[in-house]
Order: structure tokens, then sequence, then C-alpha cells
């Protein structure tokens, strides 16, 4: 009796210490397996210039930590390497790199034509992904990588400039409340003077020229943002026309620089000029409704509203007070890392569910300009 009465003390008491441990394990860990308790977070190609401002984010996130870089090209790596802390490992191989740093998540800077095949490394590994705009080249891409990361149970992120800015949000909260009434026309206007145009480096430029790599010239560029406002702010659209053009005929490019894409509603329209031949950047969507009409930038937002004749008024209406984002949607890093480390849902538009949409738009803008012919969507 004694003996057995022993016994069970010592498993008992086992028990306990492995609950322990496996607690103390855990306040130590947090939800990654950084020892610091931060998620670790790992990036995925050089050869896109969004890279260094994403790596300025992840500097100035407290809550991550950046762990290993992979990427090819030695003037890049050095390049990353005067920017980043020492112990950040370099890799020319990133299926090593998850191998062996096992990072929470990663963030995928490369060519779009490769977005699906990282996105399958990391769903194998049950690593969370973050990729810059498009999804991918093609919808049936965006379909798979939606699959997969469904399958593996990770969160995708595509990551837009113009979901971290506040104007963003304003426009979009006042028109769920029904602001300027239903929406019957949206005009998007994104671009700039042309990538050579404003200087983009030799390695960016290698691949937004490539009419495989990045699936097209500013339709897919700039045109992936009218899709995700027009999808984000009133569903998908039932039919689909698109023309493209080469203005810049000297350069003798293989893609487009020119391309206006026109979104056909049951209720209404959304109008997307895709540009590399604005005269200046560009970054605007503009939303009317019976009650009025919205207008957004990188910056301000601006209301008007319907029989405000005044000759002193301005055409795009009065501006608006606008609060600035909280941390968690400041940036790409922060909103991505708090999803992970919170288990929130990845939200539109940044979602797989719009972007898969968005690449439905796209391949029929193509498809409707190497036909001529207006697409339906099904």
């Amino acid at each position: 009796m004694k003996q057995r009465f022993l016994a069970g003390r010592f498993v008992r008491t086992l028990v306990l210490t492995l609950l322990f441990l496996l607690a103390s394990w855990a306040r130590l860990y947090g939800q990654s397996g950084a020892p610091n308790g931060k998620t670790t977070l790992a990036v995925i190609g050089l050869d896109h210039d969004h890279v260094w401002g994403l790596l300025k984010d992840l500097t100035g996130e407290p809550n991550a930590e950046l762990v290993a870089i992979a990427d090819s090209h030695p003037e890049l790596v050095d390049r990353a390497k005067a920017k980043v802390s020492a112990s950040v490992k370099f890799y020319s191989d990133y299926v090593q790199m998850l191998d062996e740093m096992k990072p929470d998540g990663v963030i995928v800077t490369t060519e779009n034509d490769r977005h699906l095949e990282i996105l399958r490394e990391c769903a194998k590994r049950h690593i969370h992904y973050s990729t810059e705009k498009p999804m991918a080249t093609t919808a049936a891409d965006a379909r798979e990588m939606q699959r997969l990361a469904n399958q593996a149970g990770i969160k995708v992120m595509v990551n837009y400039w113009n979901a971290w800015v506040a104007p963003t949000h304003e426009l979009y909260h006042r028109v769920k409340d029904n602001q300027v009434g239903p929406i019957q026309r949206i005009i998007v206007r994104y671009g700039h003077q042309g990538p050579k145009e404003i200087g983009v480096s030799k390695y960016f430029a290698d691949w937004l020229y490539d009419p495989v790599k990045n699936g097209g010239g500013a339709i897919m560029d700039f045109g992936c943002y009218g899709a995700e406002w027009a999808v984000w702010l009133k569903g998908r659209p039932a039919r689909v026309s698109a023309v493209t053009q080469k203005l810049k005929v000297e350069q003798h490019n293989p893609v487009d620089d020119d391309a206006t894409i026109v979104l056909d509603y049951p209720d209404g329209t959304a109008i997307i000029e895709a540009s590399w031949d604005w005269p200046y950047n560009m970054g605007q969507v503009q939303v009317f409704g019976p009650k009025g009409s919205l207008l957004a930038t990188a910056r301000d937002l601006f209301s008007r509203q319907t029989g405000r004749q005044e000759v002193s008024a301005a055409l795009e209406g009065e501006r608006v007070a606008l609060d600035a984002p909280a941390h968690e949607t400041s940036n790409p890093i922060s909103y991505f890392v708090d999803c992970i480390r919170n288990n929130k849902p990845i939200e539109d538009p940044l979602s797989m569910k719009v972007n898969v949409q968005v690449m439905e738009i796209l391949d029929a803008a193509r498809e409707s300009v190497r036909t001529g012919k207006q697409q339906e969507l099904r």
C-alpha cells in the first residue's frame, strides 16, 4: 500500500513538474519560437524596391524580430546587411532558410510569378505569408494559393500601401455608413511617370518590364489597386473591359505603360486608370452616390454633398479632419505581426478573398485587351 502511495505521489509530482515547465516555456517563448517572445520573420527576395521600406518598418516593430533574409544578388545582400542587425542570417536558398530558421512568418518581395511557388513551401511548413501586391500573375495561381493556405491553416496577406493611410479607412467607413448613398461610380487613378523615369533599381526594372514575371505592365502594377478598391467598396462586377497602350514607343518595352479598365455593375460603374505615363505620382480614389462624393488621396479626404454649388467651393469638396491610424494598422509589418500574435484574420482589402477576385478582374481585363471584347465574370 505504501509503495503504491509513493508511486502515485511520484507520478503526480512528475506531472505537476512537467506542467510547470510547459507553462514556463510558454511564458518564455510567447507565441513564437523566439526566446524573447517576439514574432520571428524572414524576408524572401531583395529585388523588389518596396523591401527597403518594409525593412525599416520591421526594425521599428517592437513585437517582431527579423531573423533571416534570402536572396542571391550579392550587391543587394551587401546593401541589406548594412541596414539590419548583425544577428540576421543570409541565405541564397529560401527553402533552406525556412527549414533552418523556422520563422513564424515571411515577407515576400519577389517577382509576381514566384508568389505561388513560395507560398507552397510556406504552407508545407505552416509559416504565415505576406506578399507585395498583386497576389499573383493569374487568377488560377491566386486560387491555388488560397486553397493551399486554407488547407495549411496559415494567414496570407497581400500588401497595398493605401491600406495604411487614414483617408482610406475614413472613406471606407463613410461609404459603409451610407453617407454618399449607394455607390454609382468609382474612379481610381494610380500610377507615376514610369519605373525607368522614377529611377527604380535595375533589379526591380528587370522584372517589372517582363510580361511573364510581372504579368503585364501598368495594367498589373497599378490596375490591381483599382480592382482592390472596386471589390472592397462595391463587390464583384458583372463585366470587364479594358484597353492598353504603349505610349513610350521609343523605349520598346514588351509591356503596356497605360491601361484603362471599366467594371460594369448592375447599378454602377468603376473606372480604373492605371498608368506609367502620369506627369507626377498619382494615387487617388473618388466615389459618387446620390448624396455626394468622397475623394481620398494618400494624405487627405475630401467630402462634397449634393447641391453644394457655391462658386467658391472646391470641386473635390471640403477637407475632412482625420485621426491617425492605430499602431497595428499603420504599416504592413505591425498589422501582419498583430494578426499572427493574436490569431486575428487578415481583413479586407488585404485578404485572400478580395485578392482572388482582384486577379479574376485582371485576368478578364487582359483577355479583353487581347480580344477587343468585353468579358463576363462568372
